[in-house]
């Protein structure tokens, strides 16, 4: 088995707010092996982003904080980097690419100045240079007459291609480790499908770890190798593809799994998880999602299931597995 590149070790983040204190990432253990895709699934709110950022140490602070924890990237810990070590790893060894490339990609330089400034500030090329490396990058990820679209800005290109360019960026300095951050939100299904297929590629052909982010199940199935499900600030469950897949043990991953369109006669209407994602200013006391569970007991309103390991590699937080 390969050695772990990324450990995360009770990461807890925390913001301070005018209306109170918010935990968006509470406890949170998990690793990614090298060569390894490690997908991190759950809605809009469960704390997915915040963990990538803090990998990256990209959380504003104030009013965000880092409480606890530790994130330890080939050994070390980054939160004991400086802020020039940090400036060194961002870029050349883990990347990210962002949820929103309108919001992530700056509106008033050409696609050329921004994927170029990567290059010359970390790898060192003339101007020249770096403008030859990014057409070769922009033909990597697809854009047609890369040397004609280098002085393009960002409002000339589809989504498809704007997330084509935030790719071409992450791997200017080809990073061993990659953060894919929902990269295919908000773009039709053909163009998901292609975007997929070139982060899958891209993955295959450099060796690169992934952590890809998304909210759903049916993306990672055919992307990731492990997979981590959260909910409300807390991983509920880890573990391999098939464990995920086959033998779910957290109700949340089950209503997940639920909601997943099925082709075959057995499922003729999705089955939705009720309510919403809870207030995370005023979380509910015990575990987190026992308001939208069919299966809460009296215990499930009072404590926080314990995360625990229930088989080789696959663990669950749940009173459930302690009923049998």
């Amino acid at each position: 088995m390969a050695e772990p590149v990324l450990e995360l070790d009770d990461l807890t983040v925390r913001f301070r707010l005018k209306r109170g204190e918010l935990t968006a990432v509470n406890g949170v253990s998990f690793c990614v092996r090298r060569g390894e895709t490690f997908g991190l699934v759950g809605e809009s709110g469960s704390g997915k982003s915040v963990t990538a950022r803090s990998i990256m140490r990209l959380i504003p602070e104030p009013p965000g904080e880092i409480s606890r924890g530790r994130i330890a990237f080939e050994g070390r810990n980054v939160l004991d980097m400086s802020d020039a070590e940090m400036r060194a790893l961002r870029g050349r060894r883990i990347a990210m690419v962002f949820q929103e490339p309108m919001s992530a990609l700056n509106p008033v330089f050409t696609v050329c100045d921004q994927i170029s400034d990567a290059l010359r500030t970390n790898l060192g090329l003339s101007k020249q240079e770096a403008r030859e490396r990014v057409v070769e990058l922009l033909s990597l990820v697809g854009i047609p007459s890369p040397r004609r679209r280098l002085d393009s800005y960002v409002h000339e290109f589809s989504g498809g291609m704007r997330q084509r360019v935030m790719l071409a960026m992450a791997l200017s300095c080809n990073p061993s480790f990659l953060i894919a951050d929902e990269p295919t939100t908000a773009l039709d299904v053909t163009i998901q499908a292609t975007i997929l297929e070139l982060i899958t590629s891209m993955i295959d052909r450099f060796g690169m770890s992934l952590i890809f982010i998304t909210h759903n199940l049916g993306v990672v199935a055919h992307t990731c190798d492990s997979i981590g499900v959260m909910y409300a600030s807390h991983l509920v469950e880890l573990g391999g593809k098939r464990d995920i897949f086959e033998r779910p043990q957290h109700p949340y991953t089950v209503g997940l799994l639920n909601s997943i369109p099925r082709l075959d006669a057995q499922a003729r209407y999705l089955t939705p998880i009720r309510g919403s994602v809870c207030n995370m200013l005023d979380p509910p006391v015990g575990c987190k999602f026992h308001p939208r569970c069919a299966h809460a007991m009296d215990i499930c309103r009072r404590e926080v299931p314990q995360f625990r390991e229930i088989a080789p590699g696959h663990h669950a937080a749940c009173h459930l597995l302690d009923r049998g």
